[in-house]
């Protein structure tokens, strides 16, 4: 299987500011405050330059799901000040996640890991996502909070 495929299988499409390619595959009813009760998606990044999921936070708790692939290393930025690099992937004896929630309000970035080709995953959150509540991460002012991770802010920002 190829990454080619896998855009050609679910009709991925790029993944607006965030990067990658994705395609919703669930949204629930919609709310009194007009979100969707829940949403999920299936996302693709590859080790291709400048292929990573940029530096963001969300309202809401995210779940993160491995399904195919290698896997995908994090760079979470926590609204206490602290950081952490989990990684989503098979691997769980070895201290990988299958399945990773990110608490919201915690900046998030993404990316295969180093020597690794593509990573198919998945998002889901409830209540679902909207693009009203998606926050884009400045990469000079994230650096700036976080000094011990300001070279991996420079590599999974964009501006």
């Amino acid at each position: 299987m190829t990454p080619e495929e896998i855009v050609a299988h679910y009709g991925l499409e790029p993944i607006p500011q965030e990067g990658g390619r994705f395609r919703q595959t669930w949204a629930g009813p919609e709310r009194p405050d007009g979100r969707p009760e829940g949403t999920a998606i299936v996302v693709l990044l590859t080790s291709a330059p400048g292929d990573f999921s940029a530096l963001h936070r969300l309202p809401t708790d995210e779940v993160w799901h491995h399904y195919l692939g290698d896997p995908l290393e994090f760079l979470l930025l926590a609204p206490d000040g602290t950081s952490r690099t989990p990684v989503l992937g098979p691997d769980i004896l070895g201290g990988q996640h299958v399945q990773l929630t990110i608490p919201a309000g915690t900046w998030m970035a993404a990316r295969v890991v180093a020597g690794g080709d593509w990573t198919l995953f998945g998002c889901t959150m409830a209540p679902g996502f909207t693009y009203g509540g998606y926050e884009h991460g400045d990469p000079v002012e994230l650096a700036a909070r976080y000094p011990d991770r300001a070279a991996q802010i420079a590599e999974l920002g964009r501006p």
